[in-house]
């Protein structure tokens, strides 16, 4: 076969491969397994504002907004954080650390989704929404990943509220304003993260301590994070509560609401007599589940009461 055309050429087969490892990198950027936390808390959370099925357009727009922006953070983030990367073994293979991309790539990239997320916004569903979803990049980044995160312990617990604010934009995006429901659903998803973060945090408490990053587990004994877990887990099941009278929930929501309240308090009172990583992960595969039936339950009971 010729050496430079036809079927058969190096040249040729080698390129499409190129472009999927390039596209994978940059996909990696994003960090898309943190879509799946925008996913469940703000589809219920416009059904709960609306009281209602909301149009699956408006849907559809605010969770695409919604996911350019984190996209853009998360890009963001990892050109910041990429020398740390570098000496965890949880991120050594992100696209920064291993050269598939370029930091200067890398912040053109996220800036472009940043503006995106922003246009998409303010043109398809209202400007409150395109501004809180722009602020929470500014937020993570400015905030949590420069200024905490390698310097204060508290680092995930302020730096946790990036993460709630998108059922501020999924609020927003249906009433074009604010009110006390959407305060309390971001002040539960700010309460949520410390115990979540910090079960994860003790199986890689080595990691943060190589790279001299604060975070709890790496620089506190395990009696002292078991008991802020279960401090952040009561107070958590309380705010989950006060939210029903709040957002008009009924007794479904409530007694869901409880029932998971109470689980995650015992998994994290558990902690305390087995504070090993392994259950610690347990603790931390099952946060990620309450939040899920939490604001699922929400969402079916903002319908369902209000058809």
């Amino acid at each position: 076969m010729d050496a430079t055309t036809g079927i058969g050429d190096p040249l040729v087969t080698r390129a499409p491969s190129k472009l999927l490892t390039r596209t994978r990198a940059y996909v990696a950027l994003t960090k898309p397994r943190i879509f799946e936390l925008l996913l469940v808390t703000t589809i219920p959370t416009m059904f709960v504002a609306a009281q209602r099925l909301p149009s699956a357009r408006l849907v559809v727009l605010t969770l695409v907004g919604g996911s350019l922006a984190a996209g853009g953070a998360n890009a963001l983030n990892m050109v910041y954080d990429r020398d740390i990367d570098a000496v965890m073994e949880r991120t050594k293979n992100r696209p920064l650390v291993t050269g598939a991309v370029r930091p200067v790539e890398a912040i053109a990239f996220a800036l472009a989704l940043e503006v995106g997320s922003f246009a998409l916004l303010w043109s398809t569903v209202n400007l409150l929404s395109a501004v809180l979803a722009v602020s929470a990049t500014a937020f993570y980044v400015g905030v949590y990943t420069m200024l905490l995160k390698r310097h204060s312990a508290q680092n995930i617990v302020i730096g946790g509220a990036a993460g709630a604010v998108p059922v501020l934009v999924g609020w927003s995006a249906v009433t074009d304003h604010l009110g006390w429901a959407p305060v309390i659903m971001f002040g539960i998803i700010f309460l949520w993260t410390p115990p979540h973060f910090w079960a994860l945090a003790v199986r890689y408490r080595d990691d943060y301590r190589s790279a001299n990053v604060p975070m709890l587990p790496a620089i506190a004994d395990m009696h002292k994070v078991v008991r802020q877990i279960i401090l952040y887990t009561v107070a958590l099941w309380a705010l989950t509560l006060v939210l029903g009278p709040i957002a008009h929930l009924g007794p479904v929501y409530m007694a869901i609401a409880g029932v998971l309240g109470a689980t995650f308090l015992w998994k994290a009172v558990r902690l305390r007599s087995d504070p090993s990583p392994k259950r610690a992960m347990r603790l931390f595969g099952f946060s990620i589940s309450y939040l899920t039936l939490l604001f699922l339950a929400m969402g079916v009971d903002a319908v369902v009461r209000h058809p």
